[in-house]
């Protein structure tokens, strides 16, 4: 694992064992990032500010005047950076009885499994939360709503009515990502790219992207979905999403899903005076949200 913060730290790494800072098990590979875009932050906390552009221009009068429009502010979306810390010890005893490559690598080893588990499902939580009312962001609505608002009205970007995975439901929510518009009212090139399924639904995603024909039909249809090439990102599984029956889409937004890394170090090492213990920890900082929740659509299932 790279280790993005160590050489300027106060305290100097603990030889020898950050070579060991790895894994026990085989593990998946970083999920998060298929979730959200990594950006890296210098502060205490990110804001970004949604600037609303113009609506549609009005009819100009022979002899009249330009009409003048002033670009507004819209909701602020907040990212508060959250520190994550734990470490180990290694006994005076244990390592005057030789056995700190024993003790030191397995531990260390089992601390970077749960420095890179916590963010996976700290990341995830966005996600199977995205439906829940009392995790709301800058609009004051969850991420996946049928009533988010802008200057020209409510628009949805949750499938109405919930439906379980299907062609036709991946379909409808494709339609649904086409037929988006701006903050004013206009229409957008807002494209579906990757749809992201729990290890549920892995096996269910492939037969209905895959199928050269129409999934679990007898017509002699193609499947659009594939010959369009219509989700290009792929299919992506998240194995720390709860729901098994929730769905989604990535949307080609650029400035929606963000994890931000605030400050990260692998592995450090110090000493206790008082017991001659060694303790080595590791430390992530960071935070997750959205600035745009056009950048994601998804259904919870029926």
């Amino acid at each position: 694992m790279a280790v993005i913060f160590t050489g300027n730290h106060p305290k100097a790494l603990w030889p020898g064992v950050k070579a060991w800072f790895g894994v026990g098990y085989g593990e998946h590979s970083e999920e998060y990032r298929d979730l959200f875009d990594i950006e890296s932050s210098g502060q205490a906390w990110e804001e970004d500010v949604q600037m609303k552009g113009f609506g549609l221009m009005p009819i100009r009068i022979q002899g009249e005047g330009t009409t003048y429009s002033g670009q507004t502010q819209g909701w602020v979306s907040r990212y508060t950076h959250v520190a994550y810390s734990l470490g180990f010890i290694v006994t005076y005893e244990e390592l005057k009885d030789n056995l700190y490559a024993k003790v030191a690598g397995s531990r260390a080893k089992a601390l970077g499994f749960s420095k890179r588990q916590t963010k996976e499902n700290v990341g995830a939580n966005v996600y199977n939360r995205a439906f829940t009312a009392a995790y709301a962001g800058g609009d004051g609505l969850e991420l996946l709503s049928t009533l988010h608002t802008s200057s020209a009205g409510t628009w949805s970007n949750e499938l109405d009515p919930a439906a379980d995975i299907s062609e036709v439901a991946l379909e409808d929510l494709c339609i649904q990502i086409m037929g988006a518009t701006d903050e004013n009212g206009l229409k957008i090139a807002l494209q579906p790219n990757a749809l992201i399924v729990p290890r549920q639904l892995w096996f269910e995603a492939n037969r209905i992207m895959k199928s050269t024909l129409q999934n679990d039909s007898a017509n002699n249809a193609l499947n659009v979905l594939r010959s369009t090439n219509a989700l290009p990102g792929g299919i992506k599984v998240n194995h720390y999403f709860t729901d098994a029956d929730a769905y989604f889409m990535r949307t080609n937004v650029t400035d929606g899903m963000k994890c931000y890394q605030r400050d990260s170090y692998d592995l450090m090492k110090d000493n206790d005076f008082d017991t001659d213990n060694a303790k080595a920890k590791t430390y992530d900082r960071y935070s997750f949200g959205w600035s745009d929740p056009r950048a994601l659509y998804g259904s919870a299932g029926a």
